[in-house]
């Protein structure tokens, strides 16, 4: 690991382990492409130190399997046969939770916000994972569908040692406020401008 030195001295009486090893709210966020898969590059790094992670997707279609996905799948499958690394679970919104699957074809998204973030919540109460990826979920805030500052409020004291990335456009800055890392992804340039389509493989 590379030995930066921080700009500023902490006030605090913590060591520098102590001060190094804190759980972290992260958001990705911004215009430009490649938030989503900056979180996912995060959880390779948590498997790999053997955390418990939950992914969460909001706004995504069922029919919609992204690599990512399958490539952690198979890492939680690497761990359930070897124990290498540490167990994955992938839910999605557009397949209506996979802890509660419904009778019946009906879409409600905002109920289905509703019922991910009350889940997480539960999962925050219960240290569940280490690593949560909250995938989009800047747009169920921005939409009404969960309440920012019970978000903020959730977030600020959850126990114990857990980490949460949430990625999206148009983060509210009350959840920049409380952020421990935010970073805003800005386009320089972009396929599209040239009339150009996504490929498989590079998912833009």
């Amino acid at each position: 690991m590379a030995q930066g030195r921080p700009p500023v001295t902490a006030g605090d009486s913590k060591t520098t382990r102590q001060r190094r090893n804190q759980p972290l709210v992260a958001v990705h966020t911004g215009a430009g492409k490649g938030k989503s898969t900056a979180a996912f590059g995060l959880a390779l790094r948590g498997w790999n130190q053997g955390w418990s992670i939950g992914v969460f997707q909001f706004v995504k279609s069922a029919k919609w399997r992204i690599g990512e996905q399958s490539a952690l799948e198979a890492l939680n499958d690497v761990h359930r046969g070897t124990g290498q690394g540490g167990p994955i679970e992938w839910h999605k919104m557009g397949s209506g939770w996979s802890w509660s699957r419904k009778a019946g074809t009906e879409e409600d998204h905002a109920r289905d916000a509703v019922e991910g973030w009350a889940e997480i919540k539960r999962r925050l109460a219960d240290q569940t994972h280490t690593l949560y990826i909250l995938d989009e979920f800047t747009y169920v805030m921005k939409w009404g569908w969960v309440d920012v500052d019970d978000v903020v409020e959730t977030l600020r004291s959850r126990p114990g040692y857990q980490h949460v990335v949430i990625t999206g456009r148009d983060a509210d800055p009350r959840l920049l406020e409380i952020a421990d890392l935010a970073t805003e992804m800005t386009k320089l340039a972009h396929p599209f401008d040239r009339g150009q389509k996504g490929q498989k493989g590079i998912e833009w």
